[in-house]
């Protein structure tokens, strides 16, 4: 019983001498790393050391050791003591309980956004808002952003707001952001936000078009833009020629507008046209518009017109120039060996014309130009020589002369035919009362056939004795021939037949031709 009590005593005495000790830090925030030391003045005693949280065993030791916690977290606050084990178990200690609290470093991140319920195609800026700790304000943070578990932008960033340019309907979902520090130590996580994105119906869809100067030329480029003052979401465009109804092309694409292309337009491309727009609520037309093709010039030709064949000094020579091709009005300017005379407009196309009163100088080359804004061109040149005054006198005069001796000679041929019908007349009135007369007539073809044939003549019997016969002129002839030559004889009466015979076949006798043109 005596040794008992004797070692009671020595153990406290031993105890006050050797009492056991937990060191740790007085301030922590989330990420310090937490050392805890157990500690007393005769260590060579322990056997084991045990480290308790909230009288937990966090950790057991078979010598002395440190407790480490690498990056505290506010889970790591509580109550924390040590315990050792001796040789003998009269060793054995606990420490006294140091109480840990483990301070936030920053709050969880809240995502705020301009707006969560944003109209389609607008912009919204999401912003992850959180605070630093007063007593570390020196610590540097880093954010992202996330819609439906995808990363936003470019992913972490030391600004703690991301703009989006544009939502669309398909961006509706869950977003969230993370903030965490540089060191990666700790992160934390906002809660999650639904983002509604508002899609707007299409409304005034307008086609207009554009072309280099402002109008719609052959053969340069023409750009049809479809647009819509309102509307939201992917827009499919597309365009119409109402002749055909058929479509021309189609785009769809984020945007209030978009534009078809014509490389070369042709004289065929002008018409009416149209656009429609649709985002899905419903397909709108735009209004007709009706585009006309301006056609330029083409080469013209230059056409001279004087009163007579050759142009003399003081004839009035027209120009006419005209364009065979052109959108009018077209502008014709005229020239003389490259002086220009003078122009004239033709507000409905083809030609114009410019008068000239010519002159000893105005021989040479003429030209002309069109012009209807779209580009000029130049005819080609055409030659005018004018003939002096004195030449062209006497132009008038030989041109009298002839007319002169035409009249003439009308006049002359009038007058033998009114005198041939008249003694033909007068030849058959004689031969009616003068039966005794005696006639010879030798009907003669066109064809050169002037041999005479005696059995062809006819008398009349008895012939009187008379100084001379009248003449007589009788035109006979066959049906067959154009032309009948009369032969008409002028003899004395004979005695017999026999010398009459004797007489028509001499040769001597006087023979008297006339041609007459059978009608």
């Amino acid at each position: 019983m005596l040794l008992w009590s004797l070692l009671v005593i020595f153990a406290a005495v031993t105890e006050q001498a050797d009492s056991l000790t937990l060191v740790a830090p007085s301030s922590v925030f989330e990420g310090d790393s937490i050392v805890l030391k157990c500690q007393g003045e005769q260590n060579w005693k322990i056997r084991k050391m045990t480290y308790h949280k909230d009288n937990k065993e966090l950790s057991v030791f078979e010598k002395v050791s440190d407790f480490l916690i690498q990056s505290a977290v506010l889970s790591d606050s509580g109550n924390y003591f040590c315990s050792t084990k001796g040789n003998i178990f009269l060793w054995d200690k606990r420490s006294d309980i140091v109480k840990i609290k483990v301070q936030e470093l920053f709050q969880h991140p809240v995502l705020t956004a301009s707006s969560f319920q944003p109209i389609e195609g607008g912009p919204v800026s999401l912003k992850c808002e959180t605070q630093l700790s007063p007593q570390r304000l020196d610590v540097q943070l880093q954010f992202c952003f996330f819609r439906e578990n995808q990363v936003l932008g470019s992913r972490w960033s030391s600004s703690p707001e991301l703009q989006i340019p544009a939502m669309w309907s398909e961006d509706t979902g869950s977003y969230w952001c993370e903030a965490e520090t540089v060191t990666h130590r700790i992160r934390k996580q906002s809660l999650r936000s639904q983002i509604h994105v508002q899609r707007i119906p299409i409304s005034n869809v307008s086609l207009e078009t554009r072309a280099p100067g402002g109008q719609v030329t052959e053969g340069q480029k023409l750009i049809l833009l479809c647009s819509v003052t309102a509307g939201t979401g992917n827009v499919t465009f597309s365009w119409y020629r109402e002749a055909t109804g058929t479509s021309l092309g189609m785009k769809t694409q984020h945007s209030l507008s978009a534009e078809l292309e014509i490389p070369a337009v042709k004289e065929s491309d002008a018409g009416k046209y149209y656009c429609r727009a649709d985002n899905g609520h419903e397909s709108i037309q735009s209004k007709v518009v009706n585009i006309p093709v301006r056609i330029p010039v083409s080469r013209p030709v230059l056409t001279l017109r004087s009163p007579g064949a050759q142009t003399a000094v003081g004839d009035l020579l027209e120009l006419h120039c005209e364009a065979l091709r052109g959108s009018p009005p077209i502008l014709y300017r005229f020239y003389h060996e490259d002086v220009t005379l003078g122009n004239s407009s033709a507000p409905s196309g083809r030609g114009a014309s410019f008068n000239l009163s010519l002159t000893a100088e105005h021989s040479g080359n003429y030209s002309c130009e069109a012009d209807n804004g779209l580009g000029a061109h130049h005819s080609e040149a055409v030659p005018v020589s004018i003939s002096g005054p004195d030449g062209h006198r006497r132009d008038l005069m030989t041109a009298g002369v002839l007319w002169g001796l035409f009249g003439v000679l009308v006049f002359i041929g009038v007058a033998l035919l009114l005198y041939s019908l008249f003694h033909k007349i007068s030849g058959e009135s004689s031969a009616t009362n003068e039966p005794r007369d005696y006639h010879a007539v030798n009907s003669l073809s066109h064809r050169g056939d002037c041999r005479l044939n005696p059995q062809e003549f006819t008398y009349s019997s008895p012939i009187p004795k008379m100084e001379e016969l009248q003449p007589v002129y009788v035109n006979v002839g066959s049906v067959d021939v154009d032309v009948v030559y009369s032969q008409v004889w002028s003899i004395q009466q004979p005695e017999s037949s026999a010398n009459i015979r004797t007489l028509l076949e001499n040769k001597d006798s006087q023979v008297i031709y006339s041609s007459v043109k059978k009608s």
